[in-house]
């Protein structure tokens, strides 16, 4: 249960920032527009590219037990690297929001009348481009490699035979961020436009990346 517990609370820090795939998602949510296919794609992407971490790293670590070591001191400190990114973040004067565009083309609608209302309410975008769209977001972006094969692979591997416990959690965790996000916009989207809560949101994500940094190697120290 710990180390599913590990795998969720890592997926967590890492995939809750500002960035344009949040945007992306929080923006089809607040207009309520192709939101299952949109957060669909975006956990499943994250499964597969999990998936495919824990799978290739794992075998490598069977087949060269001395990289667990390398693992553990490039997770570490990949870790706290991005704790002090985060700390910049919430630190850094005016802060950041995220904002989605397009946020009235359900509610401003309310303020108009006759067939012009009824034309926003029923106007969406094509099913295909935002499909592209999404995929864009989710495999153009470098960094999505470096965190879900490299960092949350690299990480599971230590993990030894829970390594597939350690992805089940990060993969929940995707899960659970990207539903909750695309369907809970309405509501959520409020508060994470503010700066304030992304710094707060920042603070706690820096403080749990160094914490989980420097546990990963104590076992180096301490065994």
């Amino acid at each position: 249960m710990l180390t599913l517990l590990s795998g969720l609370g890592l997926m967590f820090s890492l995939i809750i920032a500002v960035g344009a795939q949040n945007v992306y998602v929080l923006r089809q949510g607040l207009r309520r527009e192709h939101v299952l296919p949109v957060v669909l794609i975006c956990a499943a992407s994250d499964a597969a590219l999990v998936l495919a971490g824990t799978a290739g790293l794992g075998y490598l670590v069977k087949t060269l037990p001395w990289l667990i070591v390398v693992a553990r001191w490039a997770g570490a400190v990949s870790l706290v690297v991005y704790g002090i990114l985060a700390a910049r973040r919430a630190w850094a004067s005016g802060g950041e929001a995220l904002v989605a565009d397009g946020t009235e083309a359900t509610e401003g609608a309310s303020s108009g009348s006759g067939s012009g209302s009824a034309a926003t309410l029923t106007r969406t975008a094509p099913l295909a481009p935002v499909i592209l769209a999404t995929l864009a977001f989710t495999w153009l972006n470098p960094n999505v490699y470096l965190d879900t094969v490299l960092l949350i692979g690299g990480i599971a591997a230590t993990h030894g035979d829970a390594r597939w416990l350690f992805a089940a959690g990060a993969i929940t965790a995707s899960v659970v961020w990207f539903f909750g996000l695309g369907y809970g916009a309405r509501h959520l989207g409020r508060w994470l436009r503010t700066p304030r809560a992304w710094r707060i949101l920042d603070t706690a994500i820096a403080i749990l990346l160094v914490v989980m940094g420097i546990g990963l190697v104590l076992p180096l120290f301490l065994g």
